[in-house]
């Protein structure tokens, strides 16, 4: 089972680039989401001049260049979906990660993977004291529905598009406070960390361990670029 994490950067490299705690912001949720079992793992973000291609150096992201503006949210959502599915034709699902939520705890990504063995067709969403966060797991059947709501559709309202459209929505409680409180909290002003109640499918792999060993300054995994609008296949 191959589930993906598509990490979306609205604001361009400010936002991929922002402080993390002395980490990039995308540095620091490309290797969450790798820790936590998620393969490949896209960051859509624009990047003329290539300083986030450059900070993604030694990790295992696939950097993809935006949809178009005007398709709004759902065409960012749609287009990283779109290049896991291409780099990895065995993806069944996709962690939606927005950006700006830099404190997801990597157990949380495992859960929420877990959790999709038993719900193949459902949305699941992480739920951190009665609130709904993010990342939401997305199954890729779910594209096709995705794919046609509004371009001015906000990402909550997409996923309840999907609802309405009949795939199921389930809560996780994860009792991660990373899910609900976003970069503008600060780090260590977060909440303490309570993990889930109980294991959602079993104990916890350990995938993706590894990650955080690679030096900064090897040289990225598997192409550093996927064109907007240029198919691709792993291996190329």
């Amino acid at each position: 089972m191959t589930v993906a994490a598509v990490i979306l950067f609205a604001r361009g490299p400010e936002g991929a680039l922002a402080d993390a705690a002395g980490r990039g912001a995308a540095r620091r949720i490309v290797e969450t989401a790798w820790a936590g079992g998620a393969t490949p793992i896209v960051v859509v973000c624009a990047d003329q001049d290539g300083v986030v291609a450059a900070s993604l150096s030694g990790s295992p992201a696939i950097l993809a260049e935006p949809a178009p503006v005007e398709s709004g949210p759902v065409g960012q959502i749609v287009r990283g979906m779109t290049v896991a599915r291409e780099r990895v034709t065995e993806s069944v699902a996709a962690l939606i990660w927005p950006g700006r939520m830099t404190w997801v705890d990597a157990e949380t990504a495992t859960s929420l993977i877990e959790a999709h063995g038993a719900r193949r067709e459902a949305v699941l969403r992480p739920r951190y004291e009665g609130e709904l966060g993010w990342p939401a797991l997305v199954p890729l059947s779910a594209l096709e529905a995705l794919a046609a709501q509004a371009p001015t559709v906000m990402p909550d309202e997409l996923l309840d598009g999907l609802a309405a459209a009949g795939f199921a929505l389930f809560a996780i409680n994860t009792g991660d406070p990373g899910t609900a409180h976003d970069i503008g909290t600060a780090m260590d002003q977060l909440p303490a960390y309570q993990g889930p109640p109980e294991p959602v499918a079993g104990p916890a792999p350990e995938w993706g361990s590894a990650a955080a060993e690679m030096p900064d300054d090897a040289p990225l995994e598997g192409p550093a670029l996927a064109p907007y609008g240029q198919a691709t296949d792993e291996g190329d």
